[in-house]
């Protein structure tokens, strides 16, 4: 009896923010994708990730920060569709740590983060028709992209089993095509009239640089939601 409670501790403490929502709202309520979503207990090696955008949608979706409902960002005014799964990384956020690190490998300066969780693109050979749904995936790599001065790095990774991506462990062994495509949609899915804010990708790095990204986004998270894990933790 006393094993069997100490597993189910372990257990229910895995996600200590999940925990707390979970004594006051049971099973009621949708988690917030940001907050309420376990990153995993194997990240930064494989980590669970919040899907946004499928390849079929010709509106840009994105989380509301406050509610965690997905919200219309924009309707895509030209034919520029994202071309893998797009969405972030639960419980991770861009802040200091992120930013320092590509400040460091750009040679930068004044960098910052972006202020929202890490960004990653899914690869899978398997048509997913709508988001708001989460993938087990793996990363392999990704893209150092720079936003108006801030850093808005996008992690590219494999959904965990797929049968075209799934042995793809690292970024340099994706063909070109499927790197150039990514990259000229996020240097252009911004484009509109009026819209003079300066992006580029300086670096497509690997696998190594990918998880100390992720890790780096852990900590911001950490420094940055402190209080709410304070508060939820006293109930």
């Amino acid at each position: 009896m006393s094993k069997k409670k100490d597993n189910t501790d372990s257990e229910m403490s895995a996600n200590s923010l999940m925990d707390p929502i979970g004594k006051l709202m049971g099973l009621r309520y949708k988690s917030h994708p940001w907050h309420g979503i376990d990153i995993g207990d194997k990240a930064p090696e494989e980590v669970i990730c919040f899907i946004e955008v499928v390849p079929t949608d010709t509106i840009k979706y994105e989380i509301d920060k406050i509610s965690g409902y997905l919200r219309i960002d924009r309707p895509q005014k030209y034919s520029n569709v994202v071309p893998s799964l797009y969405g972030f990384i639960p419980q991770t956020y861009c802040g200091r740590d992120v930013a320092e690190f590509c400040a460091q490998k750009t040679g930068k300066k004044g960098i910052k983060g972006d202020g929202d969780p890490l960004d990653i693109c899914v690869l899978t050979e398997k048509d997913v028709m709508h988001g708001d749904i989460i993938a087990e995936v793996i990363p392999i790599g990704g893209f150092r992209m720079i936003d108006d001065n801030a850093a808005d790095d996008k992690i590219i990774s494999v959904l965990k089993g797929d049968v075209v991506y799934g042995d793809v462990k690292n970024v340099t062994e994706l063909p070109d095509l499927v790197l150039e495509r990514l990259k000229h949609y996020f240097l252009t899915y911004k484009d509109m009239p009026g819209n003079t804010r300066e992006s580029e990708i300086t670096h497509v790095y690997g696998i190594d640089e990918a998880q100390e990204v992720i890790k780096r986004s852990m900590k911001d998270y950490e420094g940055r939601f402190e209080k709410l894990r304070n508060a939820l933790a006293s109930y």
